[in-house]
């Protein structure tokens, strides 16, 4: 596994989507691997509206990188994606991850610099804005090792 890749696997063991269903590739945010919330269609985003009480918030998150669906919409027109398969997912993050500038970090091995560049995007990074739990940074980069 490159480097790339095991970015990509980190952010969806942050996100949660890691060990749920296809590889968190047809998870619903508010997923657990006891209740997963799992789509089945991957022609379209599954554009549901889901209620996450712990965190007061309605939201669309969905796939492994838990990716709302107004930004969905957005790069599915910029990238040209056809659908919400995993490629395309794996495109819209990777896309995200250039505009974080983490893309060389990650390539050279700069790990940690890489998930601090991205905490903006991915709301169970350390130092992330967002209203949800987070991961440690040592929690993140002994998952990433172990990959």
């Amino acid at each position: 596994m490159d480097s790339l890749e095991k970015f990509l696997s980190l952010i969806a063991y942050a996100e949660g989507t890691y060990h749920i269903g296809d590889r968190g590739y047809n998870c619903i945010i508010g997923s657990t691997k006891k209740k997963p919330i799992l789509f089945t269609d991957y022609r379209e985003h599954p554009r549901k509206g889901v209620f996450v009480r712990r965190l007061g918030i309605y939201s669309t998150a969905a796939g492994r990188y838990q990716i709302l669906l107004r930004y969905y919409r957005a790069y599915k027109r910029r990238l040209s994606l056809k659908d919400f398969s995993p490629a395309s997912q794996d495109a819209i993050a990777v896309q995200m991850i250039k505009e974080q500038g983490a893309l060389d970090d990650i390539h050279k091995g700069k790990i940690q610099e890489a998930i601090l560049k991205c905490h903006k995007i991915w709301a169970s990074f350390p130092g992330s804005p967002h209203k949800q739990s987070k991961i440690t940074m040592k929690e993140l980069l002994d998952f990433y090792e172990r990959l």
